[in-house]
C-alpha cells in the first residue's frame, strides 16, 4: 500500500511540474506572426484573444517560440519549403524571415511574397500563404520542417536511443545477466507483447507484425507524454495533428487489408449468407465499407482525444485572463487559483490519457489485424 501511494504522490507531482512550466511559458509560446499581433501605435491595452491562445498552443508552427525577453522573442527557427504553384519554384528560407513580421508585411524570396496567415483568420489560419500580384492569396506546397515534423524525428530519435543499445547488449550476450535498465526494456517490450498483441493476433502471425505494433504503441506514447512538456526541444502536439493520424490509421488498413488471408476476403466478397442476400449484395457492400470505418475510428479516437485534453487544459488557463479582463485583477486572481487547481487534475488526467489512447489504438490494431487471419471453422 504505501508502494501504491509513493507512485501517486509522484504522478501528481510529475503532474505539477508540468503545469507549472506550462504556466510559466503559456503567454509567450505563440509566435509574433501567428497570433493576433497588436497595433503598432496603440496604447490601449490589447483585449485577449482566447482563440488565437488555445489553438496557437494545439497546432503546429513553424517555429519553437521559447520566450521574450525585452520584447523581442527568442526562438527556435525552423526551415521553410514551399513550392509555388504558378511558377514552380522551389523556395527555402528560414522561418524567422515570416514569424516576426509586423500586421501587414510580407516576405519576399524571389520574387514571390510570403507571410503567414493569423490563427484567427478565416482562409489559411496558421498556415503560410503566398500573396500574388493581385492581392489573391494562395497556399503552396508545403513540406516545412515544422514543430510536429520535429516532434515526430524527436520521438524516432529517442527510440533508436532507448531501445537499440538494450538489443546490442543482448545479441552481444544473450545468456548474460541484465542490467536495469535491460530489464526495463524488457518488462515494457513484453508487456506490449504478451498481453496486447499475442491475445489478438494468431500465434503464426505475431512475429510478421509485432514490429509494427510495438513500434506504433511507443511511438504514440512517447509522443503524448513528449506533448505534455511545454518547453524546447518538446511540446509538439504530434497525436493532436490530424494528419498524422490519419498515416497512423492507413499504416493500420495496410496492414489489415493488404495481408488478410482468403477467407478474410471471403467472408467480406461472398459470406455465408443465403442466396437471395448474395442475388443483392448488401452484406457485400456494408463488409467493404466497414473496412474503412474501422481505420477511420483509429485515426478520429486518438487525434479527438488527445486535442481535446490539450484544449480543456488551455481554456483553463485563457479563464483567468479573460475573467481577469473582464471583472478586474482580483477577480483574475480568484480565478487563477481555480483554475491551477483545475489544470493539475486535467494534467495528471493526460498523463494517464497518454497511455490509454497508445494502449487502445494498438489493442484495436492488433484486433483488426487477428481478424484478418482468423481460420475457417471445421464442423
Amino acid at each position: 500500500m504505501k508502494n501504491v501511494f509513493r507512485h501517486i504522490a509522484l504522478f501528481l507531482a510529475f503532474a505539477t511540474v508540468l503545469l507549472t512550466s506550462r504556466t510559466a511559458f503559456a503567454q509567450d509560446t505563440i509566435p509574433a506572426a501567428v497570433a493576433a499581433e497588436e497595433s503598432q501605435a496603440s496604447e490601449q491595452p490589447e483585449k485577449f484573444d482566447a482563440k488565437s491562445f488555445i489553438f496557437g498552443h494545439t497546432g503546429d508552427s513553424y517555429c519553437f517560440h521559447i520566450t521574450e525577453i525585452k520584447g523581442k522573442p527568442i526562438c527556435v527557427w525552423l526551415p521553410v519549403i514551399v513550392n509555388c504553384k504558378d511558377g514552380g519554384s522551389w523556395h527555402c528560407f528560414s522561418s524567422k524571415h515570416v514569424c516576426e513580421l509586423k500586421e501587414g508585411e510580407t516576405f519576399t524570396h524571389k520574387g514571390a511574397n510570403f507571410y503567414i496567415s493569423p490563427i484567427n483568420a478565416d482562409k489559411y489560419p496558421g498556415k503560410l500563404v503566398e500573396v500574388k500580384a493581385d492581392g489573391s492569396l494562395s497556399r503552396p506546397f508545403d513540406i516545412s520542417f515544422t514543430k510536429n515534423a520535429f516532434g515526430i524525428v524527436l520521438v524516432c530519435v529517442f527510440l533508436l536511443a532507448f531501445f537499440l543499445p538494450a538489443a546490442k547488449k543482448y545479441k552481444k550476450d544473450p545468456m548474460g545477466k541484465p542490467t536495469k535498465y535491460q530489464g526495463l526494456v524488457e518488462w515494457l517490450t513484453c508487456f506490449v507483447l504478451d498481453d496486447i498483441i499475442r491475445p489478438n493476433v494468431p500465434d503464426k502471425q505475431v512475429k510478421r507484425f509485432a514490429p509494427y505494433l510495438l513500434t506504433v504503441f511507443f511511438f504514440i506514447f512517447f509522443a503524448n507524454l513528449f506533448g505534455l512538456i511545454p518547453f524546447f526541444p518538446f511540446s509538439a502536439n504530434v497525436t493532436g495533428n490530424l494528419s498524422i493520424t490519419v498515416v497512423l490509421a492507413l499504416l493500420t488498413y495496410f496492414f489489415v487489408n493488404v495481408f488478410g488471408n482468403k477467407h478474410y476476403w471471403k467472408d467480406i466478397l461472398w459470406p455465408d449468407v443465403p442466396i437471395f442476400l448474395k442475388a443483392f449484395p448488401l452484406m457485400p457492400i456494408i463488409e467493404l465499407i466497414s473496412t474503412i470505418t474501422k481505420p477511420f475510428a483509429l485515426m478520429i479516437r486518438l487525434f479527438a482525444n488527445i486535442l481535446a485534453g490539450h484544449i480543456v487544459i488551455m481554456v483553463l488557463m485563457a479563464l483567468i485572463f479573460i475573467i481577469g479582463g473582464m471583472y478586474g485583477a482580483g477577480m483574475g486572481g480568484v480565478m487563477s487559483i481555480v483554475s491551477i487547481f483545475m489544470t493539475i487534475f486535467m494534467t495528471a488526467l493526460e498523463l494517464l490519457v497518454a497511455y490509454i489512447q497508445a494502449y487502445v489504438f494498438t489493442i484495436l490494431s492488433s484486433l483488426f489485424i487477428g481478424m484478418a487471419h482468423q481460420e475457417p471453422e471445421h464442423e
